[in-house]
């Protein structure tokens, strides 16, 4: 089983940035796709981002795009979420978590979570 450990979260005005890290244990990093994924108050989970095993394609939600980075670095087991241009409607819980099987951004085709870290943008 793998261990996933989110971290970088916390209260930022809008328009500052955050850089969220998820360290990966227990299992063969390199060889699975991960994604972040938020949960906002009163709504269900949804997707943020995606990236490939080796970095090469990258996903990212309408939402996001132009103003979060995913990244990954498998020499560290860590996945990464560089969050700029924030704004209050960011303001959730993100969710680091590994893929199955082939790469998609559908989250029920992730297998491992982590515990989540909260982000808080205020205006």
């Amino acid at each position: 089983q793998v261990q996933l450990v989110e971290s970088g979260g916390g209260l930022v005005q809008a328009g500052g940035s955050l850089r969220l890290s998820c360290a990966a244990s227990g299992r063969t990093f390199s060889n699975y796709y991960m994604g972040w994924f938020r949960q906002a108050p009163g709504k269900e989970r949804a997707f943020v981002a995606t990236i490939s095993w080796n970095g090469a394609v990258t996903n990212y939600a309408d939402s996001v795009k132009g103003r979060f980075t995913i990244s990954r670095d498998n020499a560290k087991n860590t996945v990464y979420l560089q969050m700029n241009s924030l704004k209050p409607e960011d303001t959730a819980v993100y969710y680091c978590a590994q893929g199955r099987y082939y790469y998609s951004t559908d989250q029920r085709d992730f297998g491992s979570w982590g515990q989540g870290t909260q982000v808080t943008v205020s205006s």
